[in-house]
């Protein structure tokens, strides 16, 4: 047997094809009325074959109606299709709300020749509006007759809403003597906090995986990614990350608690990572991308959560606008995260500028320095609480004058 997870190539730069590189999957978008011409406003993912899938889902209670509806199709467990509208969400829409959506199933599944359960929906844009549901069925025609094996980049674009870049990224490597390719697009740029927030993640696959090591995977890995970045605080209604696997690779079938299973593992968590880091880069307004490391705390948990606390601090995220190190905010945040501390223990550094050593701040030298590191677009904050052997982190970004404006003039 090879070793797992030996990798001949991985591509995660912007150049990344993204979906179009996994075999048997088709892709596509186009603009079907939505938003104004040109832009793309439907997507549309297909597998030649027959999937095993998963699926992670937003923590918000006033779930949207394509949530609910595709919860239900990816427990019947035999998707093999994803179509997805920008530029309304289909949320807080009542019964019309969960008509519409499984009318884009139905429209989806007539055309592509699939029972309706087999096609998962999603949609992104403002919440409270009815979905113009007759021109997305009067376009699904169109959709799929444009479907192809290198229409990733149109779907990724068709996703988004107040995103400036697409997101793409893919991997490949050996597992079990098999090249197995994972690949997927995302969309998010506001309301980005755990437990993930208008963001939609959608990949794919052609490992063949049973179905509980699938959905274990993919819970791990938006655990390590999209459910550690926060832009501004806010949890979205429509939030989803799907996952297909098609088989294609011919490997033998990855199975839950194997060394396969922990390779194929790591490589999704590689490519989910990725989409997360890129929605943190295209935030709202967004000029930084800050990594908050705990380090020496009693528990993980205890590690993500004072990363959380301290990465969402309107306070910290100002300050790291206003490129100051300001840490009397860190240090206040760090206090008020219910979390059993000893401030004497704690040190501060951004990057590999130290500027608290238990408790006490460095100097006016180290805040000269630390402050050329946060001109920096990408830099780390690292906390160490001296009380244990565990540690955790999360990405945020700095808060500034352009997402204030942004969200102030975003239409409902």
């Amino acid at each position: 047997m090879h070793r797992s997870g030996r990798r001949r190539h991985l591509s995660l730069s912007a150049k990344t094809r993204g979906l179009s590189s996994v075999p048997g999957i088709l892709t596509t978008g186009i603009h079907s009325g939505i938003k104004r011409a040109p832009e793309l406003d439907l997507a549309l993912i297909f597998s030649t074959h027959e999937t095993t899938a998963a699926g992670v889902f937003t923590t918000n209670r006033c779930t949207a109606a394509p949530v609910d509806i595709t919860r239900r199709h990816i427990r019947a467990g035999k998707v093999r299709a994803i179509i997805c509208n920008s530029g309304n969400a289909n949320a807080c829409t009542g019964q019309r709300g969960l008509s519409d959506a499984l009318a884009m199933a139905h429209a989806t599944a007539e055309a592509l020749d699939l029972k309706p359960n087999q096609v998962c929906v999603g949609s992104t844009g403002i919440i409270g509006k009815p979905l113009p549901i007759q021109r997305i069925q009067k376009a699904v025609p169109g959709l799929v007759s444009r479907l192809k094996p290198s229409g990733g980049r149109n779907a990724a674009r068709a996703i988004l809403t107040t995103d400036a870049h697409i997101k793409e990224a893919s991997t490949t490597a050996t597992i079990s003597g098999k090249r197995v390719t994972i690949g997927g697009i995302a969309k998010g740029a506001g309301m980005i906090h755990p437990n993930m927030a208008t963001m939609l993640g959608y990949l794919a696959t052609d490992a063949e995986i049973e179905r509980t090591a699938l959905e274990s995977a993919l819970k791990f890995a938006v655990g390590e990614s999209f459910n550690a970045v926060s832009i501004d605080g806010e949890t979205s209604t429509n939030d989803m990350v799907l996952c297909l696997a098609n088989g294609l690779a011919n490997n033998s079938r990855i199975r839950l608690g194997t060394a396969a299973m922990r390779a194929f593992q790591r490589l999704l968590t590689e490519v989910c990572l990725n989409l997360a880091k890129q929605i943190c880069h295209d935030g709202e307004g967004t000029t930084k991308v800050i990594q908050v490391v705990v380090n020496r705390a009693r528990t993980r948990r205890d590690a993500k959560k004072m990363a959380m606390v301290v990465g969402t601090s309107t306070l910290f995220k100002t300050a790291m606008f206003g490129q100051d190190p300001n840490w009397g905010r860190i240090m206040a945040a760090i206090g008020r995260s219910n979390i059993a501390i000893k401030p004497d223990r704690i040190s501060l550094a951004f990057d590999t500028v130290t500027v608290v050593k238990k408790g006490i701040g460095t100097g006016i030298a180290s805040d000269r320095a630390a402050k050329k590191v946060l001109r920096q677009k990408e830099f780390t904050l690292t906390i160490d609480l001296g009380l244990g052997q565990e540690h955790d982190r999360i990405w945020t970004t700095d808060l500034s004058p352009a997402y204030v404006a942004l969200n102030a003039h975003y239409s409902t």
